[in-house]
């Protein structure tokens, strides 16, 4: 069955017009009415009642097709999660050409809460504020088709575009969870072992999630390392081989994510 992402409160009954870019891919697909669809909101920032509707996703039905606008009746609420044990945020050198947007469509399958794309030393990739503003924009759109795609029904946040100077500065000097920077250095952990080996009573992975900072094509210069080091990240290593900006930012996620 088809999902959408409808942004705003979804409750049970309701006649309700989708958003305009979801009635365009309803559209794209001619549904007609009568057809059921599926529609999630991202969750209880959204939802009309938080403590009934956490998440999950309502059934509804198309009842009326207009030139550019569709109208459905909102149909049972269905309490599915398919969202990871925790959470994890990816702060990520960009990538350069089309590998950005790859990366925020493959991240979202697995489940990443969030996106904190940067600009770092080596990176290639360079935004002028306008441009940075506008792809933000569409990697959030292609967030939200990734999850309307893989069922997942919390829409990963894709921050605005930043300097890992900027994020680093403007992060709290006390964060909870576990963070982790990845790193060449000798002596640096496995992902995995280094998220096992704060699990206990107190797991700050489950409580405060985990963060993971990746560099772009080249890695992070030797500055940029120490200074996440200062602020209080772990370096953490894949392993001997030499992986793709974006390929190891997701195998990391896979890591932390299973």
């Amino acid at each position: 069955m088809p999902r959408f992402y409808c942004p705003t409160s979804l409750r049970c009954g309701d006649l309700l017009d989708l958003p305009a870019s979801a009635a365009r891919h309803v559209q794209v697909l001619r549904l007609q009415p009568g057809d059921h669809i599926t529609l999630f909101n991202g969750g209880p920032g959204w939802a009309a009642d938080a403590a009934a509707h956490p998440g999950g996703e309502f059934d509804a039905s198309v009842t009326r097709m207009g030139r550019s606008d569709v109208q459905v009746q909102v149909g049972a609420w269905h309490p599915v999660e398919r969202e990871a044990a925790h959470q994890v945020h990816l702060a990520v050198g960009m990538p350069a050409n089309e590998r950005m947007d790859w990366l925020v469509e493959k991240a979202t399958e697995l489940g990443v809460a969030s996106i904190q794309p940067l600009t770092t030393e080596r990176s290639v990739l360079r935004l002028n504020p306008e441009r940075a503003v506008k792809k933000q924009a569409h990697w959030q759109s292609v967030a939200v088709a990734a999850c309307e795609q893989c069922g997942g029904n919390r829409v990963p946040v894709i921050h605005a575009v930043m300097t890992l100077a900027a994020w680093l500065k403007a992060r709290p000097l006390e964060v909870s969870g576990r963070q982790l920077v990845l790193s060449l250095r000798p002596g640096a952990q496995g992902v995995r072992a280094a998220v096992a080996a704060c699990a206990g009573p107190a797991d700050t992975s489950a409580a405060g999630g985990v963060t993971f900072l990746s560099g772009p094509e080249g890695g992070l210069s030797p500055a940029e390392e120490e200074a996440a080091l200062a602020c209080g990240f772990a370096p953490v290593t894949l392993g001997p081989r030499v992986l793709r900006a974006e390929t190891a930012a997701l195998a990391a996620l896979a890591a932390l994510l299973v």
